[in-house]
């Protein structure tokens, strides 16, 4: 079970670029289920995702990299690409920074993933968050793919 808030991003913390960086790259296969591959630096998946906003099911399968060329040349819309940055944040709770690149640039977005809905609930973001955007489905990057990006 995946329970995450998303938010825009208001400005870039000044120490964002410190953290650890991965570099992603995504298309979709279907978008109803949510049907994804991914190459995150070295590593391939192949994700199924349920429908929902801020809680979903979440399957994440290991792919090599000759299934996930394979399957990308099947990808349905646009291929996503991004830079996801992780940030600690408090005790326990890390913040997924994505900067997102090509058609997509400038968008930023930060996910926050929780145990529970309760603490879901009770999250209070940074300053540096804009606008809460986890119960509109526009910013999925499922939905980014094929319409680009919102407005």
């Amino acid at each position: 079970m995946e329970i995450e808030r998303k938010y825009l991003i208001r400005q870039l913390p000044e120490d964002y670029a410190s953290h650890p960086v991965q570099h992603i790259e995504q298309g979709y296969l279907n978008t109803r289920p949510v049907v994804r591959i991914r190459r995150q630096d070295t590593d391939y998946y192949l994700t199924y995702k349920s429908e929902g906003l801020m809680v979903r099911e979440e399957y994440n399968l290991p792919l090599n990299q000759e299934a996930y060329l394979h399957l990308r040349e099947k990808v349905d819309g646009h291929l996503i690409t991004k830079k996801r940055y992780r940030i600690p944040y408090g005790d326990k709770l890390t913040i997924e920074l994505d900067i997102f690149e090509g058609s997509l640039a400038p968008l930023m977005l930060a996910e926050v993933e929780f145990v529970s809905q309760e603490e879901a609930n009770a999250f209070c973001p940074p300053e540096w968050f804009g606008e809460d955007v986890t119960f509109s489905g526009e910013y999925h990057n499922s939905r980014l793919s094929h319409q680009g990006l919102p407005g």
